[in-house]
């Protein structure tokens, strides 16, 4: 791929818009399923735990979610508009009955009470934060005493196989996320490192797999 090509992928990637939208959404499913399913499973939920997720794209994953519990309450936001579009079309039933909502926010500024979520998650979105810590306070703000976050993310000797994360990708190895997270006021209780089935990218096989750094609330 050329530059311009991969500038653009990187582009779609932290923000969905336009003409490629509800693609890249689509490819975002593919290529994010077993990350998705290894957070769901170590966000240990249980009834009526009301969570929140920031990037949560078209929402295709919500049903994994939500399905499991009809005491479980759902907050998604994203700062692509057309993904809260695709995200509320996806999941209109868990809308209707009142287990799901989807906003349009950013993550400096989440329009959110005070300790209000049990659970706040985030996938693969990291690396896209201008400010890391602004981002971690505003979780901090909006969980409850002993609230749980928990980050997903590929881990920087995955991601440095990418040829487009040069274009605004920030890399985390599993030290630079922990002690991120723990110098913003959470105490890091849980670290999974699991491989995943490989990708295929330009042709070729790439190893890939979930870092995941689970925290609580201090």
């Amino acid at each position: 791929m050329d530059e311009k090509t991969l500038r653009t992928i990187a582009g779609q990637l932290r923000q969905p818009s336009g003409n490629y939208a509800i693609q890249v959404g689509k490819k975002m499913n593919e290529g994010n399923l077993h990350i998705n399913l290894n957070t769901f499973k170590a966000l240990n939920l249980t009834k009526r735990d009301h969570i929140l997720e920031i990037g949560m794209g078209n929402g295709f994953f919500v049903e994994n979610i939500l399905s499991s519990d009809n005491s479980i309450k759902y907050t998604g936001c994203d700062f692509s508009e057309i993904m809260v579009v695709e995200a509320r079309k996806q999941n209109n039933v868990f809308i209707t009955n009142g287990q799901a909502r989807f906003c349009k926010a950013n993550a400096n500024d989440l329009p959110f009470d005070s300790e209000f979520f049990d659970k706040v998650f985030s996938i693969n979105t990291i690396y896209f934060w201008d400010n890391p810590k602004i981002v971690l306070s505003e979780i901090w703000r909006v969980l409850k005493p002993g609230g749980q976050i928990t980050i997903s993310v590929r881990p920087k000797s995955i991601m440095e196989h990418y040829p487009f994360v040069k274009y605004g990708f920030k890399m985390f190895t599993k030290e630079d996320l922990a002690e991120l997270i723990s110098k913003n006021n959470f105490k890091v209780i849980d670290i999974l490192e699991k491989n995943e089935p490989e990708v295929e990218i330009n042709g070729e096989l790439i190893k890939t797999s979930t870092l995941l750094i689970k925290a609580k609330k201090t």
